[in-house]
């Protein structure tokens, strides 16, 4: 049997990648090995010619995609070669096939079917009538004359027209299932067809979310992913009824320009059975087609749109290693109040209740200065949720009254329930109450965002758009794919990190990391990297994989609090003492790493990029790569979304970009909407270009509408002139990828299929 071989993937990957075959050769041979991205991107440049992870991500989906299409291409052609059908020009169809869908088409006339109409007629005998019907050219006999040998009462044919309308039957299945004539309907449909949403049946009228959708129309191929997921989640609702207008008037006529061959006497009666071929199998086929692949288009968007906020959330500013009181408000059962050390480590815990009754005020202030004071705290963290704005003034006035000074910062609460319930929560805790839990991880994702929220689902996190409407395999692998990237970049302190952590570093895994805690617990602190090797299960390979994006401070070696990997030790420390420099004393020796000629350096297993990496790691050993943290104050005379007024100022923190727009933080427990038409004085094609989940902004109200709990807001300088409420789009022409184009020379494709054309069309 004939197989595509991996040549043939690394060619095919050569031309849609533009990159060089050596590149693609070695990145696909280090990820069969089982190297991962960030390892390959970090400490692989000379094997990949410095491919970034976003590129080997992308050769790893389509590698994994051809080995997909390559294996159900065996399948087909098992198949085939088993019902005796397969030709040498067939055969070369399906080995040049580069698109499942392609190939599904091909294997369609061949494929075992349910029976059908056609299967019927064709055990009634009526195939020979068919073909006679196809091929007669310049005939004088009429068709009912044609037809009346076929009637067979005993096969069920029991006048001309049993006859002719399973001859029909036939070739209207015959039809339906070229290939050619598949990818003719499909890039049409996809073209020019028109994406139309009504109300479902007795829904027209009724008040919903979705009355925008009740009389909308669009071209299918430029539907925005976000309008595409509301109104298919308005179709599971059973509030909207989606269809796919296709341009049935050219789809035919091209259909019968092709099939119908010109000299033939049954032109009217052929034209019927075209129509039958459209509108009963090809039609409703390929409209499922369309509205997947729409769908996977709307979901491609979405994910890539929640990837992005949750990469800026996850790498958002930590606050260090500083004593943290993190605060979980609340009114009727009180609020939580708990401490953590520089590391994380939980200290103390308090109930207080200064928001139930003027008896009980004075009593939590006690409590709050309390804590404060034996536990030297250096920040407080408060939840952003329910009476997280009073809390935030109750904490400031209490520091007033004794002339205090301390950061009080408002933190996201998003995911905090989800965690506080969670495995790892009761692991970690399994003696505290859920909301103790929930402020601990408040204090906590002040201190390092990231190393909190790994713990939690990223779909808990609240910065996606559609999240649950979009394919939830696809949308963990990219979720997942973030996490591991933020995690691998930042690094990971080896001593402090929980398994949850652990389990994202590069070659390790949740087991592993639960057996590295667990080494640690019971043999203490790490103090060089190579101890690793002690964990059992940790062998050299994970080791490779691993080491270099973690970190020990105040090593042995200082190279263990670096992102230069071990196996790099030796070559780092030539390089120092040949330059005369203390790896001890690294952050005051720049001028001298800056003189080291890295020529000198250069080896076959070493090259520039990696030795500028190793130099650029030495003038900053330990420094974290994220940005510099400072909070956000709001105003003081804005609680709640009624102390609003439009034209007002105020400072924000984006809580969430989707494609129409960001939300905003403004600290009156309803995010404000800006939309994409107001992020900024110029056109803006895509919010992620503008604002970031996690930015500080200013903006200015500009509606308030309290009995929908909606704030408009802009962030734009100025007013423009006759401003109109519109979504900003961009006119982009469809998708090539999204259909098949049909063979190049379809007449001789059609006929080589058994149909009679006319020429010259």
């Amino acid at each position: 049997m004939n197989r595509i071989n991996t040549f043939d993937i690394l060619q095919i990957l050569i031309e849609e990648t533009g990159l060089q075959k050596s590149q693609i050769a070695q990145t696909v041979g280090l990820l069969e090995e089982g190297a991962t991205v960030p390892f390959i991107a970090r400490y692989r440049k000379e094997v990949t010619g410095e491919l970034d992870e976003v590129q080997i991500r992308q050769l790893q989906e389509r590698l994994t995609y051809f080995k997909e299409l390559d294996e159900r291409r065996q399948t087909v052609l098992k198949s085939i070669e088993e019902q005796g059908k397969m030709t040498a020009e067939l055969l070369a169809k399906i080995i040049s096939c580069r698109q499942k869908n392609e190939l599904e088409d091909l294997y369609l006339p061949y494929k075992p079917k349910r029976r059908t109409k056609a299967t019927i007629a064709k055990e009634r005998g009526l195939e020979p009538l068919a073909e006679l019907l196809l091929q007669a050219v310049n005939s004088s006999v009429g068709i009912e004359a044609l037809a009346a040998p076929f009637i067979n009462p005993e096969h069920e044919v029991i006048n001309v027209e049993t006859a002719l309308q399973g001859a029909g039957h036939i070739l209207a299945e015959r039809f339906a299932d070229v290939a050619e004539i598949r990818a003719i309907v499909r890039q049409l449909t996809w073209q020019q067809g028109v994406f139309s949403s009504q109300p479902a049946r007795g829904k027209a009228g009724t008040v919903s979310k979705y009355e925008m959708y009740y009389d909308f129309s669009e071209p299918l191929w430029q539907v925005p992913s976000h309008r595409m997921l509301a109104m298919r989640r308005g179709e599971k609702e059973d509030v909207l009824r989606l269809t796919v207008e296709a341009p049935e008037e050219e789809i035919l006529l091209r259909l019968g320009r092709l099939l119908i061959p010109e000299s033939t006497p049954y032109h009217d009666w052929l034209r019927l059975v075209i129509v039958d071929a459209y509108s009963r199998l090809l039609a409703p086929s390929i409209e499922v087609e369309l509205r997947l692949q729409a769908k996977k288009s709307a979901d491609e968007e979405a994910i890539r749109v929640f990837a992005e906020n949750l990469r800026n959330l996850l790498l958002a500013a930590p606050a260090g290693s500083s004593r943290v009181l993190g605060v979980d408000p609340g009114l009727r059962t009180g609020s939580k109040l708990a401490v953590v050390d520089q590391t994380g480590c939980f200290l103390e815990h308090v109930t207080i209740y200064p928001h139930t009754g003027k008896g009980r005020i004075e009593e939590a202030q006690q409590d709050l200065l309390r804590l404060l004071e034996n536990h030297q705290v250096e920040m407080v963290a408060i939840g952003n949720g329910t009476a997280g704005r009073e809390m935030d003034q109750f904490v400031r006035q209490g520091l007033k009254a004794v002339a205090k000074k301390l950061p009080v910062v408002m933190v996201s609460e998003a995911g905090a329930s989800v965690y506080s319930a969670s495995d790892i929560a009761r692991e970690e805790f399994p003696e505290l109450d859920l909301t103790v839990r929930g402020a601990i991880s408040i204090a906590r994702r002040l201190q390092d965002p990231l190393a909190e929220l790994v713990k939690v689902d990223p779909k808990s996190i609240g910065v996606g758009q559609y999240q649950h409407d979009v394919s939830q395999t696809a949308l963990k692998k990219s979720l997942d794919e973030v996490v591991e990237s933020c995690v691998n970049y930042v690094g990971v302190d080896l001593n402090t990190a929980s398994w949850a952590l652990l389990s994202f570093v590069s070659g390790i895994g949740e087991s592993l990391a639960k057996s590295i805690v667990s080494y640690r617990n019971e043999n203490g602190m790490f103090t060089q990297r190579k101890q690793l090797l002690k964990v059992p299960r940790f062998g050299h390979k994970a080791f490779e994989q691993a080491a270099g994006f973690l970190r020990i401070r105040d090593a042995e070696q200082p190279l263990d609090n670096t992102a230069v990997h071990p196996e790099r030790y030796k070559l780092v420390q030539k390089m120092v003492a040949d330059a005369g420099v203390d790896l001890k004393k690294l952050a005051s020796e720049a001028v001298r790493l800056d003189s080291i000629d890295l020529n000198c350096y250069v080896a076959a297993d070493v090259g520039l990029p990696t030795l500028r990496d190793i130099i650029n790691e030495l003038k900053k050993p330990g420094r974290d790569p994220r940005e510099n943290f400072v909070s956000t104050s709001f105003r003081e005379d804005v609680m709640e979304i009624k102390d609003l007024k439009e034209g007002m100022t105020l400072n924000g923190v984006v809580t969430n970009v989707a494609a129409f727009g960001a939300f905003v933080d403004i600290g009156v427990h309803q995010d404000g909407l800006v939309h994409i038409s107001q992020l900024a004085d110029k056109f803006v094609k895509d919010p992620n270009d503008v604002v970031k989940v996690g930015q500080q902004v200013q903006v200015r109200v500009l509606e308030i509408d309290l009995q929908r709990k909606r704030i408009s807001l802009t962030m734009r300088s100025k007013e423009p002139k006759q401003e109109k409420k519109v979504e900003q789009r961009q006119v982009r022409k469809p998708e090539k990828e999204t259909v098949n184009k049909p063979s190049t020379n379809l007449a001789a494709a059609l006929e080589k299929s058994g149909f009679r054309v006319k020429k010259g069309r």
